[in-house]
């Protein structure tokens, strides 16, 4: 009955306050001087978040409140800005066309334009730039990863942490369908393909934190993804040395059913041959995305998205090396491998929305969704290692060389891990809009089933002795009686169902103020779990200050409670054993904004920064190896994470826009009853490793205290840069740099987590240079077969053009004095590509 009750309430009080709508509609086209449309033109009303972009064709349409002395904006890079002036009546439909006029030199397919939402903490990124940055995945996450607050560490994984958060508190959305990320993938070499289709998409909104209540339950940020609604046919491909994708879209004669579809194929072999292990790298992932809208009327409209994604990795290692250490004490390690590791990840994805507008300003969806995900992971590896030390003489004929053995060894890793995954979920949101309000309500129904068998395990054997060893028995008899002890063993035979009920009721006023322009945002979410009959509620606002000063600024605080409760993975502990009295982890989000549009040296030019601190409670502490995060669920932790997030965007060359981010954060956590035991001689003195004979006199119960989390990113900059020959801009040229400090790592077996050694930093350049071949800038002679497309690029890339050696993760040899020494496991090195891209 509780939840009736919550579920009805959500419903009804959005129209408690209904009233008659006094709003009006303009529409028209935008075009350049030459009649020629504009795609992407921003047309928004001063003031107010309220605005449209212009489809293909340079069509828009916007809904305003009626009143008098209006002022609709019209911007787009690299044309003049125009402001029009309205008066308009209560339900009046105007015809308002628009001509933009050039302002310098257009390169409309290189445009990124940032559309932030500035009274928010949501910023837009263009989409068409998925095309132009130089990356192995050609991703939105590839954009993502430089923003603000972002931090990356695997070129070869679309995972991204926000602000000191993990993968798996990053929500993401498609069309108001909740997007899931594969649960086994232990590093980016089997990730394959990310949900999100590129080629389908028409809007990305981001936020790094502070968000709205009508986003869901994660702790970090969100991804809120949008997929083309076709007005005319259309169509592309691309293809390069790491696969294909192939698009078309379009729309029936009437103008009432469309349909949008993506297929991807990629193999990402020519890549994984650079890395250390050498073998027979065979993977294949490949993802089918399909979507249909049908037009009832005018108030309903229907539309299914789907998608089967199948992820195939196959891997036969067979030898390795890797020089590591210091110049004084250079070593080499060297593994021959037998066995090998298939793994296989099935995903398929439906959801069915209906949308009904009764009236003007009223907007209501009703939207069921499934998600089935089937995961196999089977290896069976053995390696023999070999460790030895370098000769380091310069001018030495050993220099180089091996010129002494120090360890010697053999380990196998086995895994049988199965896991199905069922999520139903049904769900109804709704939006009603006023002269000074934005309301939007929401319930949501979700059922999960997983089963999940798990058996992992690892034999380390050096210089004789299986490690881990009974210490008493070294040399000893009867060796025998002594079972054979496995170093890591997990097991898990679990099933699980739950349900989930959630609801948030959101509203936005405009303030009226002569002085300045404010608005407040504010919400309520609550969710109830009946896994462990947990009940929350989360409060968020957002205000934002426009003063009315000559300069463009603005200035926005958010806070709430960001509630994650916990998936399968934060329920199962290290050993593969549920936690049935877990609890929510808890983030309380303090975020100070501001946001300044300023122009320098004749161009428009953006500073946005936020200072943010999050008080983080009932944390699941873990750990990260490539990708893979392992939960400690059985344990709790308190946190916080602060820094600050700056970013310039604009035309740092004229007609193109490019931008800069940098982030200095600090987060740490520190664990209940993480006691540990320091023993002290008579004169009171500590007795350490070098003393540990001395007699015991008393000991003392300490606490490790706040330590770094793993995600702890001291400092990460990036930036994505764009330019071309002036005289020629068919010849274009893209940029990513990345760079981040490195991230702490817990030395596997240890008991403290004190995460006290860190991997070295994180430095990557990707390059592109491209040439139009058919498009708005090329002038081909009539009769030419390549006029039949809309536009065709060449391009070529170059991945990590310094060829650095990045550490994703360590690879832990021991010896029989179970010493234990840390092998990097670099990443890429410098790779050359080609890619064709082509649009009709």
């Amino acid at each position: 009955m509780k939840q009736h009750i919550i579920a009805y309430f959500f419903v009804l009080i959005p129209f408690l306050g209904l009233s008659q709508q006094e709003t009006a509609e303009v529409s028209g086209r935008v075009t350049g001087r030459d009649g020629t449309p504009i795609e992407l033109v921003n047309v928004a009303l001063t003031g107010s978040a309220e605005g449209a972009v212009t489809d293909k064709q340079g069509y828009y349409s916007i809904e305003l409140p009626a009143k008098d002395n209006l002022e609709l904006n019209f911007t787009f890079v690299g044309y003049q800005n125009k402001r029009i002036k309205l008066d308009l009546e209560p339900g009046e439909k105007k015809e308002l066309n628009v001509t933009l006029e050039l302002s310098s030199t257009l390169l409309p397919e290189m445009v990124i334009e940032d559309k932030r939402t500035r009274r928010s903490t949501i910023s837009a990124i263009d989409p068409k730039s998925t095309k132009r940055i130089p990356t192995m995945n050609s991703s939105v996450e590839s954009l993502v990863k430089t923003m603000p607050g972002v931090s990356s560490q695997n070129e070869l994984s679309n995972q991204y942490s926000v602000r000191g958060g993990n993968y798996d508190e990053n929500l993401i959305y498609v069309n108001d369908i909740r997007i899931y990320r594969p649960f086994l993938v232990r590093s980016g070499r089997q990730e394959g393909l990310s949900f999100l289709n590129s080629d389908l998409v028409s809007s990305i909104l981001f936020s790094a934190g502070g968000f709205d209540a009508k986003y869901g339950d994660k702790m970090s940020s969100v991804l809120d993804i949008t997929y083309k609604n076709p007005t005319e046919f259309g169509a592309s491909a691309d293809m390069s040395l790491l696969g294909g994708s192939f698009h078309v879209e379009g729309i029936n004669d009437t103008k009432n059913l469309s349909y949008l579809l993506g297929i991807r194929q990629k193999s990402n072999q020519y890549i994984l041959n650079t890395l250390q292990t050498e073998g027979q790298y065979q993977p294949s992932f490949t993802d089918v995305q399909g979507m249909l809208r049908y037009d009832l009327n005018e108030q309903w409209d229907f539309s299914f998205l789907g998608n089967v994604s199948r992820n195939i990795y196959r891997f036969i290692p067979e030898n390795r090396t890797t020089d590591f250490g210091t110049f004084r004490r250079a070593l080499r390690l060297q593994i021959f491998f037998d066995g090998k590791e298939e793994d296989r990840f099935l995903n398929y994805m439906g959801g069915v929305t209906a949308s009904y507008k009764p009236f003007e300003g009223m907007k209501l969806k009703f939207i069921t969704s499934a998600y089935h995900s089937n995961e196999n992971v089977n290896y069976d590896v053995e390696g023999e290692y070999w460790i030895g030390k370098l000769g380091t003489g310069l001018g030495q004929e050993e220099f180089g060389e091996v010129i002494e053995k120090e360890g010697v060894g053999r380990y196998l890793n086995h895994a049988r891990n199965y896991l199905d995954v069922d999520v139903f979920s049904a769900e109804h949101k709704g939006s009603f809009r006023t002269p000074k309000h934005q309301m939007e309500w929401g319930v949501h129904y979700q059922q999960e089933t997983v089963n999940d068998e798990m058996k992992e395990w690892s034999l380390l054997d050096s210089a004789g002795y299986t490690l881990p060893y009974p210490s008493y028995n070294i040399g000893g008899e009867n060796i025998s009686q002594h079972p054979l002890e496995m170093q890591r063993v997990l097991t898990a035979d679990n099933s699980v169902t739950s349900n989930r009920f959630n609801g948030y009721f959101q509203d936005t006023w405009n303030i009226p103020s002569d002085s300045a322009r404010m608005s407040l945002t504010a919400g309520l979410r609550a969710s109830y779990w009946d896994f462990n009959n947990e009940f929350l509620l989360s409060p968020r606002a957002t205000f934002s200050y426009k003063p009315m000063w000559q300069n463009d600024v603005l200035f926005r605080f958010s806070t709430g409670y960001y509630y994650q409760p916990p998936f399968y993975k934060e329920m199962r502990n290290i050993r593969g054993d549920l936690n049935h009295d877990i609890r929510s982890q808890k983030s309380i989000h303090f975020v100070l904004g501001s946001d300044w549009n300023f122009r320098a040296f004749g161009r428009p030019f953006k500073f946005v920064s936020e200072v943010f601190y999050k008080h983080l409670e009932n944390l699941i502490p873990y750990e990260i190896d490539n990708v893979r995060i392992r939960y400690y669920a059985d344990r709790q932790s308190r946190g916080y994470s602060t820094g600050i997030d700056l970013k310039v965007n604009g035309e740092f060359v004229e007609g193109v826009e490019s931008w800069a981010s940098l982030s200095v954060m600090q987060t740490r956590e520190n664990l209940e009853n993480d006691f540990y035991t320091v023993k002290y001689n008579e004169a009171g003195e500590e007795i350490t490793g070098a003393t540990q004979d001395q007699e015991v006199t008393y000991t003392e119960q300490k606490s490790i205290g706040y330590r770094p989390r793993p995600t702890d990113q001291r400092v990460n900059f990036s930036m994505f840069f764009q330019d071309y020959l002036p005289k020629n801009p068919t010849y274009k040229m893209n940029l990513r740099l990345l760079y981040g400090t490195g991230l702490p790592v817990n030395i596997p077996g240890t008991k403290d987590y004190k995460n006290d050694i860190r991997l070295p930093s994180y430095r990557r350049v990707d390059i592109g240079f491209s040439k139009q071949i058919v498009g708005q800038q090329t002038d081909l002679p009539a009769g030419n077969f390549l006029n039949n497309f809309k536009s065709m690029w060449v391009s070529l890339e170059v991945f990590n053009l310094l060829d650095l050696k990045n550490t994703i993760s360590y690879f832990w040899v021991t010896d029989v004095n179970n010493r234990r020494l840390a092998v990097p496991n670099y990443l890429t090195p410098r790779r050359i590509n080609l890619k064709l891209n082509i649009e009709i």
